[in-house]
């Protein structure tokens, strides 16, 4: 991509007359002559680096995320756009989330001066001075010249102005227009790395393989026994009540024996 920019014009414009050596001679049915050269100065040159990794690709539209962690949407990129992974060019549609890109854009600025000179030679038939000379050219014809303000002529050796000139005098006419100019080139350079692949498992350890061990259902819990029916009512306490009254005449007869074998 290259943006030229006009930095200035200097025009220089001479009348010369009599003896003056021309360097471009004209044709015979020339009026004007007309040459261009270019001058190119010392290029400066600077790189501007941007890094990043791709987060989201669809289509055509791709989202970056920056060094600085901002994120960058680049919308309706052309498939000619190629990023460079691994010596290869990928386009956006083979463009992967995790990949790293770099990107480089290259401006160099060029000074140059472009110069400009017409040559007229003729013989001058009228002079409007300051404003104007017409001179016969090579091929018969007349052509009107505006003269520049300020304009020096020599004749014969000696500096005279626009009154000087008169009619049937041979002249030569050049004028001269410098043109600087600055020319900017930018290019640009995609580059990429794939992200790496998972890690392999290491020999010496091993590979735990999943495998499906059926779990036994619980055993049932043992059925509650059943609570004791209840004792009918038809039984009465009279034969626990006779065992009492037998025990407590034993009682009284054994205290009684003891009391006799004491006396």
């Amino acid at each position: 991509m290259k943006s030229i920019r006009s930095s200035g014009t200097i025009v220089r414009g001479m009348l010369a007359v009599g003896t003056l050596c021309i360097a471009t001679s004209l044709a015979a049915a020339a009026q004007v002559d007309t040459t261009k050269s270019v001058e190119h100065g010392a290029s400066t040159r600077s790189v501007k680096v941007e890094r990043g990794e791709i987060v989201y690709v669809s289509g055509n539209n791709v989202v970056v995320k920056a060094e600085d962690g901002t994120m960058r949407d680049f919308n309706n990129v052309p498939d000619s756009v190629t990023v460079t992974v691994d010596g290869k060019p990928l386009n956006v549609h083979q463009l992967k989330p995790g990949m790293k890109v770099e990107r480089q854009t290259i401006t160099t600025t060029t000074p140059k001066t472009i110069t400009t000179v017409q040559t007229v030679s003729g013989k001058v038939w009228h002079v409007n001075p300051p404003l104007s000379v017409t001179l016969t050219m090579d091929n018969g014809e007349n052509q009107t010249f505006k003269i520049p303000s300020g304009q020096k002529f020599t004749v014969d050796g000696k500096q005279t102005d626009a009154f000087g000139l008169k009619k049937g005098m041979k002249i030569s006419a050049q004028k001269i227009v410098e043109v600087p100019e600055t020319v900017v080139a930018q290019e640009i350079k995609r580059t990429g790395t794939a992200p790496p692949p998972p890690p392999a498992p290491k020999q010496d350890e091993p590979i735990l393989i999943a495998v499906y061990v059926p779990v036994p259902a619980p055993a049932p819990a043992p059925a509650a026994e059943p609570a004791p029916a209840a004792l009918p009512k038809t039984g009465t306490d009279l034969p626990l009540i006779g065992l009492l009254g037998a025990l407590l005449c034993a009682a009284s007869l054994i205290s009684m024996a003891v009391r006799k074998a004491r006396a």
